[in-house]
């Protein structure tokens, strides 16, 4: 009679830790509040001036107050960071600058599924004069790893 009645209050206790699990699975979205956007970046140089790379967690920051053109590179389509304006084939950039801010200053931030490709794009655009090109360093895997999720806008 013992055992049984330790039994069900194990399995009483098992049940009520699933219950508690399935209660906080629910997807966590990161708190950005306490990030320093200067301590999430990198200014990279390269032939013709910089462009900077930045966090999954700088660019959560940035995405707060967007008032920047968000720009996949990245072939073949992999999804979406929520709030992209234009995808453009990162060994396109170059024929596509109708789709970028005519000001050379304008920040552009562009990402890619890694940061290759998108690295090779934002070395293009400091070449072709843009002064305040930001690339998501790491790409949407990064993205992903900190905990983001990315949509699928195709």
């Amino acid at each position: 009679m013992k055992f049984s009645r330790y039994l069900m209050m194990g399995l009483t206790l098992v049940f009520l830790a699933l219950v508690l699990a399935a209660c906080g699975s629910e997807t966590a979205v990161p708190d950005t509040s306490a990030v320093d956007l200067n301590a999430e970046t990198t200014v990279v140089p390269v032939e013709g001036g910089t462009y900077t790379d930045v966090s999954a967690a700088g660019l959560a920051v940035m995405l707060e107050n967007k008032d920047f053109p968000l720009i996949n590179v990245h072939i073949p389509y992999a999804g979406d960071i929520e709030g992209t304006d234009t995808n453009i084939p990162f060994d396109q950039i170059a024929q596509n600058l109708d789709q970028l801010p005519a000001e050379k200053d304008a920040q552009i931030v562009i990402y890619c599924r890694s940061g290759s490709m998108s690295g090779i794009s934002a070395r293009e655009l400091v070449k072709l004069g843009y002064t305040n090109v930001w690339n998501l360093d790491g790409g949407m895997n990064a993205w992903q790893a900190a905990g983001n999720e990315l949509v699928n806008n195709q």
